[in-house]
């Protein structure tokens, strides 16, 4: 009986001290690699100073060579250890944003933010002008 109401008070209270842990989210908690929803590009983020970046560091969905870049100069260069993700900021309550996103397959830069919605699940979000006009992924913590 006493295992039963400890079982019980564990499942009651976990989710509740889950989110409790999950809104305290330090900055750091982005730091990490992931994996993007396709599972075909992984991801690298990482501090410096105040801000976040992210490279690509293993397959990128597509082509090797960034060959959508609108600068002829930047076309023949690899994908695979390019930073994509730029200067966010963490704004607490597990939103990092004021970011930009690289995206290869149209060689264009969006506005970005992220959010992380599970300590393994994180929302990408790019968009032109404002949030509500844009497009959402969201990428898996590689353990």
């Amino acid at each position: 009986m006493l295992k039963t109401h400890a079982i019980l008070f564990m499942l009651y209270f976990l989710p509740i001290y889950g989110n409790q842990v999950l809104a305290q989210t330090p900055s750091n908690a982005i730091v990490g690699e992931w994996v993007n929803e396709k599972g075909d590009a992984k991801f690298k983020i990482y501090r410096k100073g105040d801000s976040f970046y992210g490279d690509i560091t293993w397959g990128t969905g597509g082509p090797t060579k960034d060959v959508n870049n609108p600068d002829p100069a930047k076309k023949e260069r690899d994908l695979v250890g390019l930073t994509i993700l730029n200067d966010f900021k963490y704004e607490g309550k597990n939103l990092w944003s004021s970011g930009t996103i690289y995206d290869p397959k149209d060689g264009k830069t969006y506005s970005c933010k992220m959010t992380l919605k599970k300590p393994n699940q994180l929302e990408v979000r790019g968009y032109l002008g404002v949030s509500l006009f844009g497009r959402s992924e969201i990428w898996t913590r590689v353990n």
